[in-house]
């Protein structure tokens, strides 16, 4: 598979690279002075700074508990004079946090409006907890899941801002918290202002991703606030494949100096059209900021995340084309309630075609579409030949993924099923390296070293039972095999663990669901 660019008829068409990062990837090298400074600050300034921001947050707990007693969570009340004052202390004792942590300063632009002229706050992109600060600077409302507010002196220093709670264990939760919004929002600038992230998950700041719409339902004036780390060595992103949150904290830490800005954009009021849709309301704003942050923008969204998390035994490559196939695969509706039924009904099909290329009609009919832009651009990424032709396997293969990420033994099974000859039940090493290729999302991949470690006999092909047995003796066959023989793939850790190409859970510490 490759990214390309075509015209409006299919002609002319070129090989690029994928037009932005990955962005639920981040690396980190660093040079040989880097790695010095860090092993210095480790064993000098980095305990005293942890140190420091554990105190700090100890500190500001009795102040959020003397001002969070005996308040109404339905109902909001003046502000009076002493919690006024416990405002400040606690404004005054995170940004004492902060600095200790290297943000000695923060730069601000334009003017944070006030909540009656716009009640909610959508800030981006989101890449870090640290992005927290402009929380502490406002003591904003923000969106948390209900179980936040019993960790000890977390969970009270939250319940201080006036969160809106999201209850998993409520079936109901989404709408429950949609109206919370609303009825915040619609106060009149009675209730604190809701800061909300909208992207809905932490990327690496390369782009800004979908923006889920639970901010723009209430229909209200919103005010677009975007966030940098305009920092030489990147050590605060924290996203699905990269440094742990620990390791994070570690070399952010360590860094003498980090440099943290935000910026509160104009008041955008929604037009009559943009409330009546939020999604076209969420695509205006996230323009705005993206404009403003001088980055593209994306229809990758929270889902495509389970591609990016390519962990276990194998790990998607930085530049893999699956997350623009995703893509592709949602604006043409083809992935359904059904998906396992229709990708066996694939399977078959293609199997029955042994190996025949098609042509963008016959592809057009074997997924029963009309030809459209989106089905021209995805036959494209399957036209690696350039010839107007297709093998319709990798596309069955490429849309498993998509469709199980967890299940990396099923897409691999059925892989096989397509490509394995009648007599023996086996394929050779080309039709290996044109399985694993598409399944990971790129033009070139080397599996000659994996073969022979499979094919002990040196008998030129493989079954699926040699594959699934070798599988279970080396479950990190990938890093063995594959990593290491070729180019761009990710050699961190992932943040998240777990098994196959593609992990299939939404991490609780990560996960917004408005």
């Amino acid at each position: 598979m490759r990214l390309i660019e075509t015209r409006a008829d299919g002609e002319e068409k070129r090989e690029l690279p994928p037009p932005f990062r990955n962005p639920f990837v981040h690396e980190l090298r660093f040079t040989v002075a880097q790695k010095l400074q860090i092993g210095l600050m480790t064993v000098t300034l980095f305990p005293i700074r942890l140190f420091i921001a554990a105190f700090m947050m100890l500190l500001a707990w009795p102040f959020a508990f003397i001002a969070s007693v005996g308040r109404s969570e339905t109902a909001v009340e003046p502000q009076c004079f002493w919690r006024k004052l416990v405002d400040v202390v606690l404004r005054t004792i995170m940004r004492v946090m902060w600095f200790a942590g290297g943000f000695h300063w923060i730069s601000i632009k334009g003017r944070q409006a006030l909540p009656a002229e716009a009640p909610i706050l959508t800030l981006g992109p989101h890449s870090s907890y640290f992005d927290a600060i402009p929380v502490t600077m406002t003591m904003a409302s923000i969106v948390m899941k209900a179980e936040s507010k019993d960790i000890p002196v977390w969970g009270t220093l939250i319940k201080y801002i006036r969160p809106v709670f999201v209850s998993r264990s409520d079936q109901d939760s989404r709408r429950k918290t949609v109206e919370e919004i609303k009825r915040r929002a619609q106060s009149g600038g009675e209730w604190p202002q809701i800061m909300i992230f909208p992207e809905g998950t932490c990327t690496n700041r390369t782009c800004l991703i979908t923006f889920k719409p639970g901010a723009f339902i209430p229909a209200v004036p919103v005010q677009p606030v975007v966030i940098r780390y305009p920092n030489k060595l990147d050590t605060i992103t924290w996203t699905w494949q990269g440094p742990g949150a620990f390791k994070i904290l570690w070399l952010t830490l360590c860094q003498l100096h980090n440099e943290f800005e935000i910026e509160y954009l104009p008041i955008y009021t929604p037009s009559e059209e943009e409330k009546k849709n939020p999604a076209l309301f969420a695509h205006n704003v996230r323009r705005l900021m993206a404009k403003a942050l001088q980055v593209p923008v994306t229809d990758y969204s929270y889902e495509d995340c389970q591609l990016a998390m390519a962990e276990g035994q194998i790990r998607l490559p930085i530049d893999t084309c699956l997350l623009e196939f995703a893509k592709l695969v949602r604006s043409l509706g083809l992935k359904r309630v059904n998906s396992e039924k229709l990708l066996q009904d694939y399977g078959k099909r293609a199997r029955k075609l042994q190996g025949q290329r098609l042509s963008l009609e016959d592809f057009s009919q074997f997924l029963e579409l009309s030809v459209s832009g989106e089905l021209r651009h995805m036959f494209a990424l399957f036209d690696e030949n350039e010839d107007h032709s297709m093998d319709v396997r990798e596309f069955v293969i490429a849309f498993s993924v998509v469709c199980r990420p967890a299940k990396t033994l099923d897409t691999i099974r059925l892989a096989f099923q397509m490509f394995e000859a009648d007599e023996d039940g086996a394929i050779t090493e080309n039709e290996l390296m044109c399985i694993l290729r598409t399944a990971l999302g790129v033009g070139e991949l080397k599996v000659s070293r994996l073969f022979r470690a499979i094919d002990e006999e040196d008998s030129g092909k493989i079954t699926f039972e040699s594959f699934r047995e070798f599988v279970d003796q080396h479950p990190d066959f990938g890093e063995q095999f594959l990593y290491s023989d070729n180019a761009g793939f990710s050699s961190s850790s992932p943040s998240h663990a777990a098994n196959g190409f593609c992990a299939d859970f939404s991490p609780r510490e990560q996960k917004k669901l408005v």
